[in-house]
């Protein structure tokens, strides 16, 4: 079986983590309503995605 040849200090371990923090959500504009809106995904507000409206309205 393979073994640590020695006990990584703690500013090693940490620094080998400096990349793993939390990124801030990233957020794009919607092209209808100009509302923000998750990168690939339906904008929640008109139903638009990439020019064409995915909104399905249930009639009553």
């Amino acid at each position: 079986m393979a073994v640590p040849r020695a006990r990584h200090s703690n500013a090693k371990k940490n620094s080998k983590r400096a990349h793993l923090a939390k990124q801030p959500l990233s957020v794009t504009v919607c092209l209808n309503c100009r509302n923000s809106v998750i990168p690939h995904h339906m904008c929640p507000s008109c139903g638009h995605y990439k020019g064409r409206s995915y909104h399905t309205e249930k009639e009553a």
